[in-house]
């Protein structure tokens, strides 16, 4: 007789001598939990998938135009903050010596610190751990950030500084 089915005789046997109800008796087998846990990783995975996929969709959105400024009351060697594409998004204009505009979001790349400008030394400044950014690119130049700041699109018409789109 097979292993299994001596088992499943002692069981009937012993049920025999002791009948009572216990409610022990209708808990989940092995099998069953084994089945409920691939099931539940299997939708955690796919859910997991469906989260990146939006999170990539939310942030292909298209922003409209906004104004950040009037170029000429923005000096040179300085920085404005607005917030772009949204109200929680801050970002910064900044008026470069050499005359050129550039915008980025104020949000460290390395553990989303607020950067700042520093004119006088020529960057932009992450306090939380020293990190330091190219002022005309965004690129990292010094401390823990490995990835570039996201980069705002800037357009202008006559003396009106428009954020267009941000670049991650």
């Amino acid at each position: 007789m097979p292993r299994g089915a001596v088992a499943a005789e002692t069981r009937r046997r012993w049920r025999g001598e002791f009948p009572y109800h216990w409610d022990a008796d209708d808990l989940t087998s092995r099998r069953g939990l084994l089945q409920f846990a691939v099931y539940a990783s299997g939708a955690l995975f796919a859910s997991t998938g469906v989260l990146a996929v939006l999170g990539a969709v939310r942030s292909l959105r298209i922003a409209e135009a906004q104004q950040v400024a009037l170029a000429s009351q923005v000096p040179p060697a300085s920085a404005v903050y607005f917030n772009y594409p949204d109200s929680d998004s801050q970002a910064m204009l900044l008026h470069l010596p050499s005359g050129e505009f550039v915008a980025f979001s104020q949000r460290c790349s390395h553990l989303s610190c607020a950067v700042y400008y520093q004119p006088e030394q020529s960057r932009l400044y992450c306090p939380c751990h020293e990190g330091v950014f190219s002022p005309e690119t965004g690129d990292p130049v010094a401390g823990p950030p490995q990835r570039r700041l996201a980069q705002i699109t800037l357009r202008q018409d006559g003396d009106v500084l428009y954020a267009t789109e941000i670049q991650p």
